[in-house]
């Protein structure tokens, strides 16, 4: 349980660090050195607790980055220097069986309830510029996000092109389903590896929940 020892990993670039929980998609956070980075974990547990709520799965933040164990270390590149968590971690290559897709699949709904939440509770609101006047509006968030998600399921090896948010959402899951039965293969057309389900399914949730809590910083 997160409130006895949660595994982690350390994704080190030249100028940015990122401390994910290997067994808790969405949770993790990037700073400028590593004791930072599990700082920010801990500090965001209490809000990933409340975008985990409703999906039982027994989540609990940690009070300390004492409660934090470095199972794995990751080498990161120019997209985690820009801010996104961008490399696989060991475990995230491993078979994803029944019981553990459910469990994927229960923290990206929960994920998806915190953003819609998000955003439902900014509509007609002015989201607060940065010091230099940037920061995308509330429609160009949502649209942003749709659009991350169609790539991240093109990135897997699954295709949809619409525009529906529920049907984007359900062929998130029928690709996550095909990729782990095996039925498409771990290399696209031209060559490049296709994302395994399991960092698949920690990249959208990361994301999502990104997004969901620029929203409400910003709101």
């Amino acid at each position: 349980m997160p409130s006895a020892t949660t595994s982690v990993y350390i994704e080190q670039a030249a100028k940015r660090v990122f401390a994910a929980a290997l067994d808790w998609p969405g949770w993790a956070r990037g700073a400028r050195d590593e004791a930072s980075a599990l700082q920010a974990l801990v500090d965001y547990g209490p809000r990933y607790a409340k975008a985990l709520a409703r999906s039982r799965l027994g989540f609990v933040a940690p009070r300390s980055a004492a409660a934090l164990r470095v199972v794995d270390r990751v080498a990161g590149g120019s997209g985690t220097d820009f801010g996104v968590p961008s490399s696989t971690p060991r475990a995230d290559l491993a078979a994803l069986d029944s019981a553990e897709m459910r469990r994927l699949r229960a923290i990206i709904e929960a994920v998806w309830r915190a953003f819609d939440a998000a955003a439902d509770r900014a509509r007609g609101t002015t989201l607060a510029r940065g010091p230099r006047g940037g920061g995308r509006d509330l429609g160009a968030i949502v649209a942003h996000v749709l659009e991350a998600e169609r790539a991240y399921v093109g990135a897997l090896g699954w295709k949809y092109t619409g525009d529906d948010t529920k049907a984007l959402r359900a062929a998130v899951f029928e690709g996550m389903g095909a990729s782990a039965r095996g039925e498409i293969p771990t290399k696209g057309p031209r060559g490049g590896v296709r994302w395994k389900p399991r960092y698949f399914a920690r990249r959208l949730a990361w994301h999502a929940l990104d997004h969901a809590w620029e929203i409400e910083d910003r709101a």
